[in-house]
């Protein structure tokens, strides 16, 4: 290789290149990468935090539907609870209700008995009372007396 003038000169040429790429275009080239790293920074760094308030919020949906589904259970305990409770007062007031309707019934029985026993008391009374009149009026005698208490038999 032999060292010419247009050697020298292409390297003149080319330090002056280098020289000039150096102040003029590489500042403005590291310039745009640096605002392109910190645009790219910024980016993750939203990014990681956009992610973190993701997962908290999903937390947060999680524990709020956890909580929701607890009042639902809880709520459906409660009406439950209370369904049991009327029931059960209805099942005693029903209960109640058989039995003092059963108590009235018995005691109008009762009483509607005791009249009856004392209307036949009377009827047998006023029969008696009529048997021992005809008795009276007629003569006494086997075959008579025979009659009026076959007669009188008939009629109670």
């Amino acid at each position: 290789m032999e060292f010419n003038a247009t050697l020298i000169g292409e390297m003149i040429s080319f330090a002056i290149l280098i020289w000039f790429c150096v102040h003029f275009v590489w500042p403005h080239l590291t310039k745009a990468i640096e605002e392109r790293q910190l645009k790219i920074a910024e980016g993750l760094n939203a990014a990681e935090r956009a992610h973190a308030e993701l997962r908290e919020a999903d937390n947060k949906a999680a524990a709020e539907v956890k909580q929701a589904r607890q009042q639902a259970t809880e709520i459906i305990d409660r009406a439950q609870q209370q369904a049991n409770q009327i029931l059960d007062k209805a099942r005693t007031d029903a209960v109640a209700e058989i039995n003092r309707l059963k108590a009235a019934a018995q005691d109008d029985i009762a009483s509607m008995a005791q009249r009856a026993r004392e209307d036949l008391r009377e009827r047998v009374g006023a029969l008696a009372v009529q048997g021992a009149s005809k008795i009276v009026q007629r003569e006494i005698d086997a075959a008579a007396h025979k009659a009026l208490l076959d007669q009188l038999a008939t009629e109670i």
